[in-house]
């Protein structure tokens, strides 16, 4: 199969590879189509925490069911299905809470493991979700981020009427915003680019106004500054988007979160649960996905769409190998 593989930092490569045997409980995926994010472009150029190379990147995958190991029943050759991009343990503490996305021997496809960037990808069957009919393929590939949307939204505590602000409306943030929505919560979204806020109708700047909750989908200091002093009596800043180095670290008011009782909380990933709620919820058109995608490009076409991704001059790309 041809595949991208990155060798090293900045460095990835177009090859040919033989596909790999499977164990009795992996199933080989034909890819249809993954999806191009920050994420991808931060892995490829500068490197991952959970980064282990050489390494074909990729976790928004969805495809068919090329061939399935022995022991793999729920799943038939044929299947549309859309891969959970973790796989967890079952066996720590944070699986046994239902938070397999910090299990301890978590490994993730495209960072531990080989992810979507090729004509095929093997896989754990305990991975897979079937696509639900009526669902195109397109859509089908944004359960990944809009999973990682949802788990950000429930942890942050939404109820109906909240009113919510969201820095930044690139894909994650246009996702969040109409997740807001269908929780029935109030979004404010802040975007300074005109083409993106237009599509969830947002603000070029923080409206004077404060949020029962607070999500930072951009990785800007000057956004997570600002969200800390637009918190509402009791809101919650949500940790959805990371810092570069060196500057991950912002000197935060102790004493304003003790007196106004405000909190804090990371949100890192999803869980499987958020894959089968995301599918679903694209499926019963709560969530509208369509009219996110911007360019639909060659996967070998990786240096022109990262390009894209670094100048902000795209909103979702999808790829095809």
């Amino acid at each position: 199969m041809k595949c991208i593989q990155v060798l090293n930092v900045n460095n990835f490569i177009i090859k040919e590879t033989p596909l790999k045997d499977i164990s009795n409980d992996e199933v080989i995926i034909k890819v249809c189509v993954t999806g191009l994010c920050r994420t991808d472009l931060k892995i490829i150029q500068y490197g991952h925490r959970d980064l282990i190379l050489p390494r074909i990147p990729g976790e928004e995958v969805v495809g068919v069911v090329y061939k399935k190991g022995k022991n793999v029943n729920d799943f038939q050759e044929g299947d549309n299905v859309y891969v959970y991009p973790g796989f967890w343990c079952g066996e720590c503490e944070h699986c046994l809470k239902g938070a397999e996305n910090l299990c301890n021997k978590m490994q993730i496809m495209g960072f531990h493991r080989d992810g979507g960037f090729a004509e095929y990808v093997s896989v754990p069957s305990k991975t897979l979700i079937k696509i639900p009919d009526g669902i195109s393929m397109e859509q089908a590939v944004f359960a990944e981020p809009l999973s990682c949307c949802l788990n950000a939204i429930e942890l942050g505590g939404i109820k109906p009427d909240m009113n919510i602000g969201i820095w930044g409306a690139g894909p994650a943030g246009t996702l969040l915003s109409r997740l807001a929505k269908a929780f029935h919560a109030n979004p404010f979204s802040i975007e300074p680019d005109e083409n993106r806020r237009k599509l969830i109708n947002g603000y070029k700047t923080c409206p004077d106004k404060k949020f029962d909750i607070c999500i930072v989908a951009v990785g800007d200091i000057n956004a997570y500054n600002e969200a800390l002093t637009s918190l509402n009596s009791r809101g919650r800043l949500v940790i959805f988007s990371g810092l570069p180095k060196p500057n991950e670290k912002i000197l935060i008011n102790f004493n304003m979160i003790h007196y106004l009782e405000q909190s804090i909380a990371g949100a890192y990933g999803c869980c499987f649960k958020h894959g089968i709620k995301a599918l679903n919820m694209i499926a019963n058109k709560q969530i509208i996905v369509d009219d996110m995608i911007s360019h639909k490009m060659s996967l070998f076409d990786l240096n022109n769409a990262l390009k894209l991704v670094a100048e902000r001059q795209c909103m979702k790309i999808h790829l095809y190998p």
